[in-house]
């Protein structure tokens, strides 16, 4: 819109500015205590609290690495605000987290609102990723509750102003399916930050056939000048301004306040076909998220939800055999342990349910940090390994019960860790890989990749251990492998865009790597140089998604971050099957040690079986 026509606007609206409603957002803050952006954020506080404001959202992205200092430190600062007031998380918050997303719940009472400003509903949601490098996602329970809560809401003469912090864009897996609820209701604009820049856009993007408007609005910092947004709300116009600190606001957007728009066209999703000699069948559809991996015995299949519920699935009928509430969402997969009992591992400790009835048989306590690692037994079966908040423990195989703790991390663990003989080998967020004695955790050797930075370390990748040599990948976009005895390096690779996603051939001879680039990279295990052996462009476009790849029978599984499994062939000679089984991340690839059948967990809350005929 020219300046003209946002005058005009302005104008137009003079006749109902006296019952406009007046937001002020913060967005992007990133604030640590003792940076630039607390003192700025104070300032703003300041201004906000004299700027004879309405309401007040902040609209994620709080602190940079989610930790529980940054989150009490921004609380405290925001307390300061005299003036109702909402705030969402953001990715930076969601991602990576100390207490697993639980503190930010804690002190805000949810990650989600709604608040009603006269005729005003606004209303705002969570938005990921969750625990692990991932597009946007919205929970399937935020799905049902924003449409039961505009449901019992919106009247007539009611309005919705919609916030996120992310835009509703392809940056959301599921962004089409936000759209077909907020479609329903008289949904005059959406906010949301996350891009540290200013644009209006359409909801869904070009192509999309909707006009609902939406706008992107600053960063606390954006550019090295530091304010926040205004968002004006009148009977007839929507108005939203850039505010600098110690400046006069200005002008960015105006738009007509409509209550009706041109519905979105996305196109039909694919329909499932089971490849020739095999058979894909939908295990598990869930009212809530899925951010685990899966535990198997031989009747159930165990698994967490975002509500905290842990859950046991019959292999029989796939009826729901048993489910009990945790209290915080789960992002550790259940370890079935050698008893007849399951493990699963939260925010606050370890339950133990007997695997039949899910009945509580123990609780093992902690007061330092919760669990989002991938446990395992060893293959022995007579050691639990689990890694948790600056500490990896081994536990016993028949009731995880704590036998020793290692605890010289500096962050968090995330992936499952590799065991073979007596070497336990795993990464942390803290850019070290370490080799423990698995009997007694004493350290063997570390060894990190030179970075700096805690997130361009091997913090979420399952090793792999051959004869002689450790193999693993790292946001930094290197292969590199290691000497299995004494932690030297061997050889790093960075030919192609690796990140977090890698596996094995069942004989351990190839190691396979996913890369950014979404190909599939063989390479020689045997070599004491770095010898690639093949590649194959899966066809995934862009790829992010850490899910391990798996092969078994002569094919290789590997996930996307926009639910596709891709089955290739050992051999390198190209994809055989490309499976589209939703629009979320794919958790992980499990085989079932029972049947060999391969499990499917996607985000969305899907549960699949591959099986070979």
């Amino acid at each position: 819109m020219t300046t003209r026509q946002f005058i005009l606007a302005s104008v137009i609206g003079l006749a109902s500015v006296a019952s406009a409603q007046r937001i002020a957002v913060l967005s992007d803050l990133h604030v640590t205590p003792g940076n630039a952006n607390e003192t700025q954020l104070r300032r703003a506080v300041d201004e906000i609290n004299a700027g004879n404001y309405d309401y007040v959202i902040v609209s994620g992205d709080l602190g940079n690495e989610g930790s529980d200092v940054e989150l009490n430190n921004v609380k405290s600062i925001l307390d300061g605000i005299a003036l109702p007031i909402s705030v969402l998380p953001g990715n930076h918050e969601d991602t990576w987290s100390q207490s697993a997303t639980k503190t930010f719940v804690d002190l805000w009472g949810n990650d989600r609102f709604v608040t009603e400003l006269d005729s005003l509903i606004i209303i705002g949601i969570n938005c990921g990723p969750y625990m692990k490098m991932g597009d946007g996602h919205v929970k399937q329970e935020d799905l049902h509750w924003l449409r039961s809560t505009l449901d019992s809401l919106v009247t007539p003469g009611k309005r919705v102003l919609s916030v996120n912090h992310y835009p509703l864009l392809d940056d959301l897996d599921n962004c089409a399916d936000y759209m077909a609820v907020l479609e329903n209701y008289p949904v005059i604009a959406h906010i949301n930050g996350h891009y540290h820049s200013w644009r209006k856009y359409n909801a869904g993007g070009e192509g999309s056939g909707s006009d609902l408007p939406c706008v992107m609005v600053r960063a606390l910092d954006l550019n090295k000048t530091y304010g926040y947004s205004e968002v004006e709300i009148d009977n007839e116009w929507v108005h939203v301004y850039n505010k600098e600190l110690g400046k006069k606001r200005e002008a960015k957007y105006a738009f007509p306040a409509k209550t009706t728009h041109k519905k979105a066209q996305f196109a039909q999703r694919p329909e499932i076909v089971s490849p020739e000699g095999f058979e894909v069948s939908k295990v598990w559809a869930d009212s809530a998220s899925v951010f685990t991996r899966l535990g198997f015995d031989v009747n159930n299949v165990y698994f967490g939800n975002s509500l905290g519920q842990a859950r046991a699935v019959t292999k029989k009928d796939n009826s729901l055999q048993w489910s009990v509430s945790t209290g915080a969402s789960l992002f550790s997969r259940p370890v079935v342990l050698a008893s007849g009992r399951v493990a699963v591992p939260m925010h606050d400790g370890i339950l133990v349910f007997d695997a039949k009835t899910g009945r509580l048989r123990a609780k093992h306590a902690t007061k330092e940090g919760p669990y989002v690692a991938d446990g395992t037994l060893a293959p022995d079966g007579k050691a639990y390994i689990q890694g948790a908040y600056k500490r990896i423990e081994r536990r016993r195989a028949s009731d995880a019960k704590l036998v020793w703790s290692y605890d010289s991390i500096f962050n968090y663990c995330q992936a499952a860790p590799a065991i073979d003989g007596r070497d336990l080998i795993f990464g942390a967020w803290d850019t070290n890989l370490r080799c423990l004695d698995l009997n007694t955790g004493k350290l063997k050797w570390v060894w990190n990749n030179g970075k700096k930075a805690n997130m361009l370390g091997p913090g979420n990748v399952v090793p792999v251990i051959t004869k002689d040599k450790v193999f693993v990948v790292a946001p930094d976009r290197y292969m590199t492998a290691i000497d299995r005895a004494t932690g030297r390096q061997i050889w790093r690779d960075n030919s192609h865009k690796y990140r977090e996603s890698l596996g094995h051939s069942e004989d351990n001879t190839r190691i396979y790597a996913k890369t950014m680039d979404g190909e599939l990279v063989a390479i020689d295990a045997t070599s004491q140089e770095f010898k690639e052996l093949w590649i194959v462009d899966l066809g995934l476009g862009y790829e992010h998604a850490p899910c391990i790849i798996v092969e078994k029978d002569g094919f290789i599984y590997a996930g996307s971050r926009r639910g596709v499994v891709t089955i290739s062939k050992a051999d390198g000679s190209g994809v055989y099957a490309t499976l589209p089984l939703g629009v979320s991340e794919v958790n992980g690839i499990d085989v079932d040690p029972y049947t060999g059948d391969v499990y499917v967990s996607l985000i969305e809350g899907t549960i699949y079986k591959i099986a070979r005929q």
